[in-house]
């Protein structure tokens, strides 16, 4: 199932969700649920759900390349290098263009190595990173080696600039977008993020929890 994942819902929200109303509208006692690619809470857009014996496709599913359009502003970061946490620090804009900025992410497309934010569920230790960065806990993560085949601007308005991004699986766009800030002789941060596809599946034919539910009364 394609399902367009509302804000401020985390991932397992939603299969929680979908496996409370199957078993209700089927009346079982127990149904396999699950997801391929995790999206965080501030993000949207499209999340597969399988249920049953396709769950066993969910790492292939994942496996995929995905695409995000994601909210970038300049001269500003934060902690979290989105909008989880407050402001820290702010930088210079002046010098900063249009031109320059299509410049720039030019030299992330590619293979590199990405170290991803401490405030992430990246395992360290037995823990997620979050709750080391939510203790103010310094913690080394080891970088992923990532694919960036697509990364442009499709809307300029500074300090706000929007990317349309194709990645591999593992690339947290909110380091990319740190990453590109510093490389601007500035700072950036994520201010919003919608995933678009993954693999061959769109956002276009992915609908809502409601619609599910409405769809699944049909029945």
């Amino acid at each position: 199932m394609l399902i367009n994942k509302p804000l401020t819902w985390t991932s397992f929200n939603v299969v929680k969700k979908i496996e409370i109303v199957l078993r209700k509208h089927y009346g079982l006692k127990k149904i396999k649920v699950g997801h391929a690619g995790t999206l965080d809470p501030l993000a949207s857009g499209l999340l597969i759900v399988c249920t049953g014996k396709a769950t066993k496709q969910v790492q292939f599913i994942q496996d995929q390349e995905k695409e995000y359009i994601a909210g970038m502003l300049i001269g500003k970061t934060t902690p979290s290098f989105d909008l989880e946490t407050e402001y820290n620090q702010n930088y210079p804009t002046q010098h900063i263009t249009k031109e320059l900025v299509e410049k720039v992410i030019q030299t992330f497309i590619g293979e590199s190595d990405q170290i991803p934010p401490v405030y992430s569920a990246k395992l360290y230790e037995g823990k997620r990173a979050y709750e080391y960065a939510r203790k103010g806990q310094n913690i080394d993560l080891k970088s992923n080696k990532i694919n960036i085949s697509v990364l442009e601007v499709i809307a300029y308005e500074f300090p706000i600039v929007t990317l349309r991004i194709r990645c591999s699986k593992g690339t947290y766009i909110r380091s990319l977008l740190r990453d590109i800030g510093t490389c601007l002789e500035s700072g950036a941060c994520m201010i919003s993020l919608e995933r678009t596809a993954i693999g061959h599946y769109t956002l276009n034919n992915a609908i809502t929890l409601e619609e599910f539910e409405n769809k699944l009364a049909l029945l």
